[in-house]
């Protein structure tokens, strides 16, 4: 996906660094009204620029390399994105990381992490709440009372409103990621006092949690503001908004206690009336041209776009292409062409590199796909799921029995894919070799996620017929029989298969009861033995960063850490 940025400041923030995100953003072509000057009045100003930039800010810390306010061994490894990644997946059976080396990387690979330090759920934790605090100010800048005393017409006006509602599903996106991964967390609104000497108030999950509803329910209900469905590509639109809802909805129980199948439900009904649609080819949602291929467009409700020109971070899509494939998986062919044979070199998923990072464990891919006749020196295997497809074998050993931190024992995955959709590996060879970043958006809710949070809905509320034909159409797409019906279990698995490397299984797993229990074991779960084994419950959250303990007094640790300063 296109995208440009700039350097500006968002005013009266004294933030470091805002970056513009141009052509994939639309209408954010803009530059800043005074790239110097931190006073709110001229850094925003009466035209559209300077609120443009302000915006700019939100959707940037997704993608935000910026370690200036966080200290990480790993700039890249502090990005959003990647962070959260990690968090969701290399603590389940979807994902092992082999760098032994990297602070964080054993205890999420073995489920083993304390109230320490740890850089990915460290990251985690600042830029969600960074993200919160951003959206706040943008907020407080953008009152009708202060658009009246700088002036702004009425055009601009109705603009600023859209904006708003923009940073306002923002906010409660940030907040979602910060309640799934710590629970109770520091509860800052636009209202909330701030400045020095001020220590937000630790809010409960069940209130933070009521908190975002309140928001998205309003934000669906006001058609004046919020962009109309599949309008505002990548930006956030009222199908984002939808989606969000139902994400929330869908795992209700465990935030609070509290179940809410019928409005999971209601809210996946209003999404298939907003003119979505699957993507026919399954691959193509995660390939370089997602983001400027129609087809996959029309299944992602919100995405954060990477340009390898442009938005050049090491997190997001670019780890999940390069951390994928090793240095020596470079592949050479010879193809003939009128000037005579030419030998081309490439990597099989479009990058130019390999890092040796991530990959799946052999046992995800055999219960969920069924896969035959793996050849490792050929790196050939069978599998009439489309979905399972997508995994590279050459050279690699079946099992990580005893060799967790070895790269090539396991099962590369290369789901996303800096090719186009329509170019093979080799065709795009002379192109990836000058690219050192992804061009593949990251869908961060779309449809598949909501044909399968509308089955799990109907199921539970008794209404499994209803949501059988979504199960169908997906089966329908991955070229595999379409089920007759459909239990918790089967739709489990279901989702392990659709949404495997989205960031989803550590979240499927608390809500199905498998995450610490005995009841689901995959290698290295719960420790050092391949076996796996059971973990204590109090990890279905984490840890509250130290740091944030020792700064705010009003913050308390979660249950079974320590509360170290």
């Amino acid at each position: 996906m296109k995208t440009i940025y700039r350097k500006s400041i968002l005013a009266a923030t004294a933030f470091s660094a805002v970056f513009m995100l141009q052509s994939c953003l639309g209408d954010l072509d803009t530059v800043p009204l005074n790239p110097y000057d931190k006073v709110p009045e001229t850094a925003y100003g009466t035209d559209e620029a300077g609120y443009l930039n302000g915006l700019t800010k939100l959707y940037f810390q997704f993608i935000s390399n910026d370690t200036q306010d966080l200290q990480v061994s790993d700039g890249g490894a502090s990005e959003l994105i990647r962070a959260f990644w990690s968090v969701q997946e290399t603590t389940t059976d979807e994902a092992k990381c082999a760098w032994a080396d990297d602070a964080w990387v054993r205890a999420l690979n073995t489920n083993t992490w304390t109230e320490a330090q740890n850089d990915a759920t460290y990251a985690v934790y600042v830029r969600t709440l960074q993200g919160i605090s951003y959206a706040n100010e943008f907020l407080r800048q953008t009152t009708d009372d202060l658009l009246t005393e700088r002036g702004v017409n009425e055009d601009v006006r109705a603009k600023v409103a859209q904006f708003r509602a923009e940073a306002r599903f923002l906010r409660a996106y940030f907040y979602w990621m910060a309640i799934d991964t710590f629970g109770n967390v520091p509860f800052i609104t636009e209202e909330s006092d701030f400045g020095a000497g001020v220590n937000p108030r630790q809010g409960t999950r069940t209130e933070l949690f009521n908190y975002c509803i309140s928001e998205l329910t309003a934000l669906a209900a006001d058609d004046s503001a919020m962009p109309a469905a599949r309008s505002n590509y990548p930006r956030a639109d009222k199908g984002s908004v939808y989606g969000l809802l139902a994400r929330m909805y869908l795992n209700a129980g465990v935030y609070t206690g509290t179940e809410m199948w019928e409005e999971a439900k209601s809210a996946c009904e209003t999404i298939f009336g907003m003119g979505y649609d699957l993507c026919p080819d399954y691959a193509a949602l995660f390939r370089g041209d997602n983001g400027e291929n129609p087809e996959a467009v029309q299944e992602i409700l919100f995405g954060a776009a990477y340009d390898a020109e442009q938005s050049q971070s090491y997190g997001g899509t670019s780890y999940l292409t390069l951390a994928a494939v090793a240095a020596e998986d470079v592949v050479e062919k010879t193809i003939s062409g009128p000037d005579g044979d030419e030998t081309v070199t490439y990597f099989p998923n479009g990058v130019n590199n390999g890092w040796a990072g991530i990959r799946v464990p052999y046992e995800f891919v055999s219960s969920y796909f069924e896969v035959s006749d793996a050849n490792y020196g050929t790196g050939t295997y069978e599998c009439s799921d489309k979905r399972g497809q997508m995994f590279y074998i050459k050279n690699r050993s079946e099992s990580m029995e005893g060799n967790l931190y070895t790269f090539l024992n396991g099962w590369s995955c290369l789901k996303f894919n800096n090719v186009p959709h329509d170019t093979t590996p080799a065709e795009w060879a002379d192109v990836s070799v000058a690219k050192a970043y992804s061009d593949i958006d990251y869908p961060l809710i779309r449809l598949g996620e909501i044909y399968l949070i509308y089955a799990e809905a109907c199921l539970e509320l008794g209404e499994q017929t209803t949501g059988l034909p979504y199960i169908q159409e997906l089966a329908l797409r991955a070229g595999i029989d379409e089920p007759t019906g459909y239990t918790a279990t089967t739709l489990m698995a279901e989702r392990a298969r659709e949404l495997y490397w989205e960031g989803h299984r550590r979240t499927d797993l608390i809500r199905y009861g498998r995450f610490h229990s005995a009841s689901y074991l995959w290698p290295y779960k719960g420790g050092e033995s391949f076996g796996g084994q059971a973990f204590e419950s109090y990890k279905d959250l984490f840890a509250i960063p130290p740091t944030d303990l020792a700064a705010n007094v009003e913050i308390k640790q979660n249950p079974g850490y320590a509360q170290t300063f």
